[in-house]
């Protein structure tokens, strides 16, 4: 079953057209990843279907047309978007972070057993529960921007450059653990990452994105094999 879909999908920043007819889709529990240059369009298809950049084409989430949406909406759905920068609350502790994110929810038992999850899925916040948000590493930011996310219980996770500015080991210990919160919670997952090893760790399948476009498509394994992908992405 597919969870969601892009059917010709564009966006502009002004006058300058950003997607020019973007389409992909995610199977119910499904992994897939968007490679692609800088400036190819990679954070705005994440922007256009959780809202925060106007969009035309279709966007199809669990049968309803979510195009045009409110941010607030969208994510009311069950869609959680982890922008690149991660956009954690620097003056609120760990604890309130997660709590922000279970903001929609009203079951106190469930939230705070979720806290639990988030925290044994990141032993380092556990460490960290009462620090404030901007006394924290880059890699334990990243790892806080997950969790909150998480926090929302999402059927659809967009993840936009878990990796950018972490160490290998760091970033690799993220992945490690986002690898295990899929496997355990049957998460979807459409996942933009610069690093294609770490997102191929990841997803089945991925669309390759330049100006705006499709220029190809398939299973993680029919791109590694694909010489122009290894050169490109894979420093082979």
């Amino acid at each position: 079953m597919t969870l969601l879909e892009l059917e010709d999908v564009t966006a502009s920043y002004g006058p300058v057209q950003v997607l020019d007819g973007v389409s992909l889709s995610v199977p119910e529990n499904g992994a897939v990843g968007i490679l692609g240059a800088n400036g190819a369009g990679k954070t705005t298809t994440l922007r256009a279907i959780s809202g925060t950049v106007r969009a035309g084409g279709r966007i199809v989430f669990d049968g309803k047309d979510i195009r045009g949406m409110r941010p607030d909406r969208v994510a009311g759905l069950g869609i959680a978007h982890v922008p690149e920068g991660r956009g954690t609350f620097g003056d609120l502790t760990v604890r309130e972070n997660l709590r922000v994110g279970a903001y929609l929810r009203k079951d106190r038992k469930g939230i705070e057993e979720d806290i639990d999850y988030c925290l044994d899925l990141f032993p380092n916040l556990k460490d960290r529960i009462g620090s404030n948000g901007s006394a924290l590493s880059g890699g334990e930011q990243q790892m806080l921007a997950v969790a909150r996310a998480m926090m929302t219980k999402p059927r659809l996770l967009l993840l936009d450059e878990a990796s950018l500015g972490l160490a290998p080991s760091t970033a690799r210990n993220v992945y490690d653990a986002i690898h295990r919160l899929r496997t355990e919670s049957g998460i979807a997952m459409l996942v933009v990452e610069q690093n294609a090893n770490l997102a191929f760790s990841l997803v089945e399948s991925a669309t390759v994105l330049e100006t705006g476009r499709n220029v190809l498509t398939g299973t993680s394994a029919e791109l590694k094999g694909m010489d122009e992908i290894r050169r490109a992405y894979l420093g082979g």
